[in-house]
């Protein structure tokens, strides 16, 4: 028995040093098209499986123009929806025939698509994509149809204060910045919408100089050089420059921003916390992770104990926080009873003082870290989301050794750093809130935090 674990407690020893040495994402190999379209290529041939992740530059909902909020995602909604060679029906069949996975969609920074197939239906399914990507129909019927639905979804949206919240919060934080647009539209944008609108946008921003690739799977190099070339290499090449891909810096709240919503019918409160955070490439994103993992990042977070396990006041409360190139958010989110979301605010802000004055103990802190460490590996578990990792450290900068240090820097972040992360990220004096509730409940407990401006649920501009 001693001598089992005297060699347990060596193979623990030696563990950390496994895992900060070896290499968690191998390097892909570049391939670019004629028509300037980039892919990152990585041959897996454990399965018979291949997917695939797109990104493109400039299409997100930060590049549409004012007053048409919704316009990215719906141009990305209609790529499915048919194109010069197939209708939407013959696109659902092929991809239910081959049991493959397609899709588009857009975040603030850019539109992004994604594939998954067995490796002998891949020439089929890039040939779909590349039709999608570069000769959708935008069909008038399909345009309809696609525009009554997100009518409807922003109705359902509106009904449930929790999904409202979030785009109520967006349009508050980020204000008249091009991050302010809400994906979904909202009433008064869907209803200046057209399909015009959604060809230019698409014809404009939609280039293959604009659009990289990752690709991971059962497929050789030689074969795969062939086929790009038959499929994505034949969207033409985009004439003139490129249009503008930059997004001006984020904003940073002064003061207090307090924007009450009222819900008539509302039986619940829901707030959402936020101030600004940090660009992915700030070296603080390490011990911030850390930071918000205890603060409100999981089940067992002060946060969630506080409020949930302690006062029995929720079912869910947590904290997140989002990186950009030029800017991050921290967000804390969580809901109640509409006559205890006073003392929900008021047990938040005291976490938040506690974080930034006494920082978390040394045991909390092992826990975070380890806690971390071991949720890493699902990162870059499946080929789906190794794709999606070359991607990300390719856009943001990070380089392709981010993920051969991101788990040494965790292990190595100091309690100092950690504070130091909670005291610039988790807001005092600066920052938006908003609820959402039944206004004549709810406002009498929110005076002590100052001046709140009050809106309606029915809003056309949200």
């Amino acid at each position: 028995m001693s001598k089992f674990l005297t060699f347990l407690t060596i193979v623990l020893l030696l563990i950390p040093a496994m895992l900060f040495s070896t290499e968690r994402l191998p390097r892909p190999e570049k391939i670019t098209l004629d028509n300037g379209l980039v892919v990152y290529y990585l041959q897996n041939p454990e399965l018979p499986l291949v997917s695939f992740r797109l990104l493109i530059k400039g299409a997100g909902s930060a590049f549409e123009p004012d007053g048409l909020d919704g316009l990215a995602n719906f141009t990305a909604d209609m790529l499915l929806k048919g194109t010069s060679t197939m209708t939407a029906e013959e696109i659902a069949e092929a991809l239910d025939f081959m049991g493959a996975r397609l899709s588009f969609t857009s975040v603030e920074e850019y539109a992004s698509g994604g594939g998954e197939c067995l490796s002998q239906f891949l020439p089929r399914l890039l040939h779909i994509a590349a039709d999608c990507l570069s000769s959708p129909a935008f069909n008038e019927d399909e345009y309809k149809k696609e525009l009554s639905r997100k009518v409807d979804t922003l109705k359902a949206v509106k009904d449930n204060p929790g999904r409202a919240l979030r785009q109520y919060f967006k349009k508050a934080y980020f204000g008249q910045h091009p991050f302010g647009h809400i994906s979904l539209g909202t009433d008064s944008s869907l209803a200046r919408m057209s399909l015009p609108e959604l060809k230019k946008f698409h014809s404009q921003r939609y280039r293959p100089d604009m659009t990289m690739m990752a690709l991971v799977g059962d497929v050789k190099r030689e074969d795969l050089v062939k086929l790009l070339n038959e499929t994505l290499g034949r969207w033409p090449k985009a004439a003139g420059p490129a249009p503008a891909a930059s997004i001006p810096p984020l904003p940073s709240p002064v003061g207090q921003k307090l924007v009450l919503v009222d819900k008539p019918d509302a039986t619940q409160a829901y707030f959402a916390l936020g101030s600004p955070g940090f660009p992915q490439k700030d070296k603080i994103v390490v011990p911030a992770t850390i930071m918000n993992t205890l603060w409100g990042g999981r089940f067992t977070s002060w946060l969630s104990t506080e409020l949930r396990i302690k006062r029995g006041l929720t079912y869910g409360a947590s904290s997140s926080f989002q990186s950009w190139k030029n800017g991050g958010l921290f967000m804390a989110s969580s809901y109640t009873r509409n006559e205890k979301i006073g003392e929900m605010l008021d047990i938040t802000f005291e976490l938040l003082k506690k974080a930034r004055s006494q920082g978390f103990s040394a045991e909390e802190i092992e826990s975070a870290k380890n806690y971390i460490i071991g949720q890493f590996p699902e990162t870059l578990e499946t080929n789906g989301s190794k794709a999606s990792a070359y991607l990300r450290l390719i856009y943001y900068d990070l380089g392709f050794d981010y993920f051969d240090r991101y788990l040494a820097d965790i292990q190595a972040a100091s309690p100092k750093e950690i504070k130091q992360a909670a005291i610039k990220l988790l807001p005092e004096k600066n920052y938006t809130l908003v609820v959402v509730g039944k206004a004549s409940e709810v406002k009498k407990q929110l005076g002590k935090y100052g001046r709140w401006e009050e809106k309606k649920i029915t809003d056309p501009d949200f």
